[in-house]
């Protein structure tokens, strides 16, 4: 078998498809990697609020969800009652200003930890999760989070990867999604920053770790594993950060990775 002992697994675009299905066979591949005493910890840009419902669609128990971008670490236990471990917070004003500045019709959003969001306005249907609070932007500047969305829906991701040169966001980590969507998140944290905690808790050697993900708030994961694997419809920036790039999501991709796992 394998020497990997955990593995972190994105959810969208690596397990779950974007019309939020995941299939049979990534059911049972999961199952099985789980039965055959590895690690699998979920490692996603969603907030507690929603990734606790996948972890439990997938039948994990008694195991890590690192949350919002590696801001917020959370258990599952085996009775599959969610505890928040961990988060980190940090203060989004100056952010938020600088974007307004230069969009200034932009959505913002800021995380409301196990609950949802603080929103500024009202976001494309189905894009944001659990509930969603309405406060005015000054309110927003002032009340620190773990994480921050910004949603320009007439932008498209290259003018956000342009926006964020411009502006220089030097006081929080960030990552451009496939549209024009930019997660904000504290300085120096990511989904690797937080897994590397989980690992140590799980007493799994470095050499042990693998991951899989899509998206360039995986890019920090898949450097941080021994094992890093990019899904086939990456961008080239995530491709070049992996060991090895496997199937795209409409291929089942993660499903050979976890196979490979138990030969």
């Amino acid at each position: 078998m394998s020497r990997t002992r955990m593995i972190a697994l994105d959810v969208d675009g690596t397990l779950m498809s974007y019309d939020g299905t995941i299939s049979a066979d990534v059911h049972a591949a999961v199952r099985d990697v789980v039965d055959a005493g590895i690690h699998v910890v979920l490692a996603t840009g969603r907030g507690v609020h929603s990734a606790g419902p996948v972890a439990r669609e997938l039948g994990l128990a008694d195991t890590w969800l690192v949350c919002s971008n590696g801001a917020v670490t959370a258990r599952l236990s085996s009775d599959g009652d969610l505890t928040i471990v961990d988060t980190v917070t940090f203060e989004p004003g100056p952010a938020l200003r600088a974007i307004a500045l230069e969009v200034p019709d932009a959505l913002f959003a800021i995380e409301d930890v196990g609950n949802g969001f603080f929103v500024s306005g009202e976001f494309p249907p189905g894009e944001i999760g659990g509930t969603l609070t309405p406060m005015p932007f000054d309110e927003l500047t002032s009340t620190p989070t773990t994480r921050v969305v910004i949603r320009h829906p007439a932008s498209t991701q290259e003018e956000f990867h342009e926006l964020v040169q411009r502006v220089g966001l030097h006081e929080v980590s960030y990552a451009v999604g496939y549209t024009a969507w930019l997660d904000l998140t504290p300085a120096g944290v990511s989904k690797g920053s937080a897994l590397e905690v989980v690992r140590r808790e799980l007493a799994v050697e470095p050499f042990a770790t693998a991951a899989i993900g899509d998206g360039g708030n995986d890019l920090e994961m898949l450097r941080w594993a021994a094992r890093g694997v990019a899904m086939g419809h990456a961008r080239d920036e995530v491709r070049a950060a992996a060991d090895e790039v496997t199937g795209t999501i409409e291929d089942d991709g993660a499903v050979a990775v976890l196979r490979s796992l138990l030969v």
